[in-house]
């Protein structure tokens, strides 16, 4: 074992472990959940309508579970999300009714590509997270983390692209059947390490990061809430534009390019792979130029690339496109994560995850039913066009507004932030 990974704290090696495993069947999801509901003749409409039902019962339970798991802890959310998991995959491959296909897809946020959350229960994971971290590290170990998830998305991606040839049956429903058995042996390795992993005591005050000695808890709690209130804002910016194309690229990919799972896996593999590189060097020049300019350069990258490629006359180019927007977009995920749970104490944490979760989800869970609106009227551009204005609006919101929260503010010398 490497030095550095020894540094990390026990548990949360252990809560990164589970993630990263979990990002292994999401990846394979991301990829093949929507051209399995194409193969099943789900229109781009269908299947924007269930992506957007799922985000938004997620983000509906995410704030009750951040509420709660603040009071009674994180731990038993996240045996409930696995076993829940199990179950539900279990249910599908069994019988293979629409309806539970509709109800655990819903629930467990399948085809989404949620880089190895727990779905609704993701705000308890991460606060848990959070609390086994010493805050000036976070920055650079939600990176680790994020990498960590990439890559395991990474490897589901590569999966994607040959679980299916695994079954020769003539029905979607057959050849599909190994992801979800990916799914299902995942899940029962998450819950035992779950059940195995402790969950330390809130700590009542964290006094080196958090600086509230003489602020009584009513000027606090607005702080805090204004803060929340105002990152909830421009989040709501960027997660719709995201939310407008990004679950639906392996459709837009199949339909624009006429290409498969064969081809698509590869390139969401090779995506995810140098993803998580970006993330760790993205954790290190946070140190160097503050987190708000480690979050909005590469974003700023990420608009460039993403309006080239509706135009691209080819698959390869698109593709090509597609891995450099998602590299310094996703990049940047563990520093965004690190900035959003700094703005809160410990104890509120689990509600500033759901918080912040929510007002990702909601906007990003319309964008879909939207976009597939807009590709199954045969408008294929005009997603990206719209995603495109919308994230640059974020890029433009986001260091004015929130840049005084920025812990590491003083080592930028961006003009924009």
């Amino acid at each position: 074992m490497t030095t550095w990974w020894r540094d990390i704290p026990l548990v949360a090696r252990s809560l990164m472990t589970i993630r990263f495993l979990r990002s292994v069947s999401q990846g394979a999801l991301a990829v093949d959940f929507v051209l399995y509901l194409h193969a099943m003749h789900w229109s781009a409409a269908a299947i924007g309508l269930l992506l957007m039902a799922s985000g938004l019962t997620g983000a509906l339970l995410s704030i009750v579970v951040g509420l709660i798991s603040d009071q009674y802890g994180r731990k038993p959310f996240l045996l409930f999300y696995e076993a829940g998991l199990v179950l539900g995959t279990l249910l599908i491959v069994f019988t293979h009714l629409r309806i539970v296909l509709i109800v655990v897809a819903i629930f467990f946020a399948f085809g989404r590509g949620a880089n190895g959350s727990s779905g609704p229960f993701a705000p308890a994971e991460q606060a848990w997270l959070a609390s086994v971290i010493p805050p000036l590290r976070r920055g650079s170990l939600f990176s680790v983390n994020a990498a960590l998830t990439f890559w395991g998305m990474a490897i589901g991606s590569f999966l994607a692209g040959v679980l299916p040839g695994f079954l020769t049956g003539t029905q979607p429903v057959v050849r599909f059947d190994p992801l979800f058995w990916l799914t299902i042996v995942i899940g029962v390795i998450n819950a035992v390490q779950i059940w195995w992993t402790p969950e330390p005591k809130p700590q009542a005050t964290e006094p080196v990061a958090e600086n509230v000695s003489s602020i009584d808890e009513t000027t606090l709690r607005h702080q805090e809430n204004k803060a929340l209130s105002l990152l909830a804002l421009v989040n709501t910016i960027n997660s719709l534009g995201v939310g407008l194309i990004a679950p639906l690229l392996p459709y837009w990919f199949s339909v624009r390019f006429g290409v498969g799972p064969k081809a698509i896996g590869p390139v969401y593999g090779l995506t995810f792979l140098l993803t998580g590189l970006s993330s760790l060097a993205i954790g290190k020049v946070s140190q160097r130029i503050g987190l708000m300019g480690s979050i909005v350069w590469p974003r700023f990258i990420g608009v460039i690339a993403l309006i080239s490629m509706a135009f691209m006359p080819s698959f390869l180019p698109a593709a090509i496109l597609y891995i450099l927007r998602s590299v310094v977009n996703r990049g940047s995920m563990g520093t965004r994560q690190a900035f959003s749970v700094s703005l809160v104490r410990d104890k509120r944490r689990g509600f500033a995850s759901s918080l912040n979760a929510v007002s990702w989800t909601v906007p990003a869970s319309i964008g879909p039913a939207i976009g597939g609106w807009l590709m199954g009227m045969g408008s294929l551009d005009w997603p990206f066009v719209l995603a495109s204005a919308l994230q640059l609006g974020y890029i433009v919101i986001f260091p004015r507004v929130m840049g005084q929260y920025d812990p590491t503010r003083g080592l930028s010398k961006s003009p924009l932030t």
